[in-house]
Parts: structure tokens; sequence; C-alpha cells
């Protein structure tokens, strides 16, 4: 094992996973020379090469483009974006192709794509640069979504996605690069996608978060365990495909569940969830699933407002013991 950052692990995979196979490439915006997003890609082109790690043009819709289409000709690109908040403008390319390729041309094709970047709140980067929005692509089938929330899984998941024949939308929480924790030092280690991991154990209420939100979910289990309160904490790893099996077998143990995210919860995960839970262990609740997410506006720049839009610990609390006192 080594302590890595969880910007360190995602280097490292990248870096190991390109000297074991000569197709897999890294695109984006300054990925190269400036060292990508939190210096995910620093020091790539100083060993691979300025054909192995291509800074691109500000356009995202040409450089996903170029990424599918690589991927369809047997390359394997990594592609970054600066910010998640872009892949708007690369939707057609990634919803209306990439996830639909292997299904039109009944399997022959392989679209081994991973689209990486960072998202999320807490440096006041405003509207169009703090989004969450790993929602949308549970939508449409043919996609897979990775939202690791430690180094171990920013490593072992991106692994698992550059490996993988489909197309992998990879969500980094920008809040978490300089997070440091345990990294097998095993260049095959791997995570299995639809694999949940139950971060903490515990009895009385099931709390599923993900990403930045996994901490946050830990710090509000911290704080009632004082009080006697034993919270059971699940990640999901990946929302696509989703270990819905691990979420429903853990409420069968409490009875209760909160789903809490930093999407807006209008059509989030924990919609899904929750209306998964309650179709397949309704007899098993013992209080309605509550579902917290930022609320339905745009995210603030200011940083006061920002806490104010997105759920807090003392949300999480107030939203378990709702479930226990109903």
């Amino acid at each position: 094992m080594s302590i890595k950052t969880y910007a360190q692990a995602i280097k490292d995979v990248l870096s190991e996973e390109m000297r074991r196979d000569n197709n897999v490439f890294v695109i984006g915006e300054d990925v190269a020379e400036q060292g990508g997003i939190f210096g995910c890609t620093r020091g790539l082109i100083d060993e691979f090469g300025p054909k192995r790690v291509r800074n691109t043009p500000i356009s995202e819709s040409a450089f996903v483009g170029l990424g599918v289409g690589a991927a369809c000709a047997g390359l394997s690109p990594v592609v970054e974006l600066m910010y998640m908040d872009f892949v708007y403008v690369a939707m057609d390319q990634l919803l209306n192709q990439a996830a639909k390729i292997r299904y039109m041309f009944g399997g022959k094709a392989k679209v081994p794509l991973v689209v990486r970047g960072q998202q999320g709140i807490g440096r006041g980067n405003a509207g169009q640069h703090s989004q969450s929005v790993e929602a949308l692509f549970m939508h449409i089938p043919g996609m897979k979504v990775a939202c690791p929330s430690s180094p171990a899984d920013a490593a072992g998941l991106l692994r698992t996605a550059i490996r993988d024949d489909n197309p992998v939308m990879f969500f980094e929480h920008k809040a978490l690069y300089a997070i440091k924790g345990e990294v097998p030092d095993d260049i095959e280690f791997a995570l299995p996608f639809g694999k949940a991991n139950i971060v903490k154990g515990g009895k009385d209420a099931t709390i599923v978060a993900s990403l930045l939100y996994v901490s946050k979910a830990l710090e509000a289990a911290a704080e009632m365990e004082k009080e006697g309160i034993s919270c059971e904490v699940v990640d999901p790893r990946t929302i696509v495909p989703l270990d819905i099996e691990t979420i429903v077998n853990s409420v069968k143990k409490t009875g209760r569940l909160v789903i809490v995210h930093e999407a807006h919860r209008t059509n989030g995960m924990g919609a899904e969830i929750a209306a998964e839970v309650t179709e397949r262990a309704f007899k098993y609740l013992d209080a309605p699933p509550q579902r917290l997410g930022a609320k339905h506006c745009t995210l603030p720049f200011n940083l006061g407002l920002e806490n104010a839009v997105v759920p807090q610990v003392g949300d999480i609390v107030s939203a378990v013991k709702k479930t226990l006192y109903v």
C-alpha cells in the first residue's frame, strides 16, 4: 500500500495503463505541458510524448467527438474535460453516438472511451463551473457512470474504466483531489463496476452517498453515534451500473433510508434509489425514504450562498432523525 492523493492516484493509473497498452492516449485542454486539472496528467507528456498526450482547442464537441471516433477505430482514448459542466456541448457525441454504437452494430463495434473531469462545489466557481451532472447519464442506456470518493476508488475504478469496451463517464470532485488515502501498489488493482462499498456498518438507518458526500455522511454518522444512533453508510461507487441489491439489503436491516448527493435533488440519483428501494423493500421500511440534494436553483458564486444551496452535515442528521421519529 502507498499513501496517495486522489489526484496522484488518477495520474499513476493513467501512466500505468499507458505503459501497459500503447492504444491508450490522453487528450484535453492543457493536459500536456500544463498537467491538466489539478495535475492529474502532469509529467505524462515527458514519458509518452505529444502523440499520446495531446492538447486540444477549446471545443469539447470536437475533441469528445474525436475520442468517440478513435475508440471506434480501436484506440482507447481518455478524454479530460476541464469542467464536467462543459459536457453539455458534447451531448450529441456522447448520448446519441457513443452510447448507441455498440447496440446499433449488434455488439460488433467497441467504444473503449473514458471521459473524465472535475465537478462540484467548494471553490466558488459559480453556475457554469460548479454543477454536478452525473444523474443526466443515468437516463440514457449504453454508458457507464463512475463516481469515486477516495484515492483507492479513483485508482481502482479508473483502471476498470480504461479497460472497459463501453463508454464510461468518470466523475471526479474538485474538493477531493488533495485528500489522501491508501492505494494498493498492484498495477492490476481494479474495482468492479456495479459493486457498492459499505463504508461504515450500522443498524438504525442507511445513508447512501456519493463523491464528496461520502465524507459528509460519515461526519453525520459520527455525530449521531454520540446520541446512540448507528448509521450504515453505503457508497454506490458507480451509479451505472447501480448495485441496488447492496442498498436494499442494508435497508432490510435498518428499516430506514436517507440518500444524499450534491447534484440537484429533482430527478437526481436519490430519486431513482428511493423508487427502487420502495418497490423492492417497501414492507421493510419503517419510514418514508428521505432525499437530500441541491436546491432547484443555479449554483451561486458566493461561498456562503453556495453552502446554502447544497446539503450540509446538519441536514443529513436532521433527515436521519426524521426517519427515526416519524
